[in-house]
């Protein structure tokens, strides 16, 4: 009964759905509009379940001494710093919380990209090596986009810049398309599977084959 009810609940909560997008009636506007409600119910719930699972797991790894266990002090005295300034003062401009996003958080956001930066020029070093036929063609159209999108481009090749932006609309644009196309497929495969409870990872349990 724990398994067939929450299986029940989605096959008619999915159908509905589908139904609604499909034909849509002024009676499944108000259901999309009831069931939005819902979601936003269930997901402050889920807000509070996860906040809950950060301390348990952070005040855990502090209790048992684990590796990196004092990362996860600042970690909770950050937030609970911020949650009380945020409820206390507001987070309008000029509040100790606006302060305290756009002084810490931001640079710090700013220096973790920075630090990506370096990790993508690795992998690119490493993806534009002209070991086969395929990366030797990444690697001249990877040369030709980068010179297409400076000066030196030009002073090159007047072409350049307009070999770059056919590369970047007409190549590039199709190969998107077929990502994103493979992409909903998998999303519409793997949406039906969960409506007719086949697939059931969600709910705990294994999938059934």
């Amino acid at each position: 009964m724990r398994l067939q009810i929450p299986l029940a609940i989605t096959f008619i909560v999915g159908l509905v759905m589908l139904v609604q997008f499909f034909v849509p009636h002024k009676v499944g506007e108000d259901v999309l509009e009831a069931l939005t409600a819902w979601a936003r119910i269930v997901g402050a719930f889920a807000l509070v379940l996860g906040i809950g699972s950060l301390f348990h797991r952070h005040l855990e790894r502090i209790r048992r001494r684990r590796e990196g266990w004092q990362y996860s002090i600042v970690t909770l005295v950050g937030f609970s710093a911020m949650v009380v300034v945020g409820l206390a003062w507001g987070k309008e401009k000029g509040t100790p919380f606006n302060w305290a996003f756009t002084n810490i958080q931001v640079p710090l956001d700013a220096s973790m990209f920075s630090l990506l930066a370096f990790f993508v020029a690795s992998a690119a070093y490493r993806s534009f090596r002209a070991r086969s036929p395929e990366s030797t063609l990444l690697l001249l159209a990877a040369v030709v986009v980068m010179l297409g999108r400076v000066p030196i481009g030009e002073q090159i090749s007047p072409r350049l810049p307009q070999v770059t932006e056919w590369l970047m609309s007409v190549p590039t644009v199709a190969a998107k398309r077929g990502i994103l196309f493979g992409v909903a497929l998998g999303a519409i495969a793997t949406s039906l599977r969960i409506i007719v409870g086949i697939e059931r990872a969600h709910l705990g349990v294994e999938s059934r084959s």
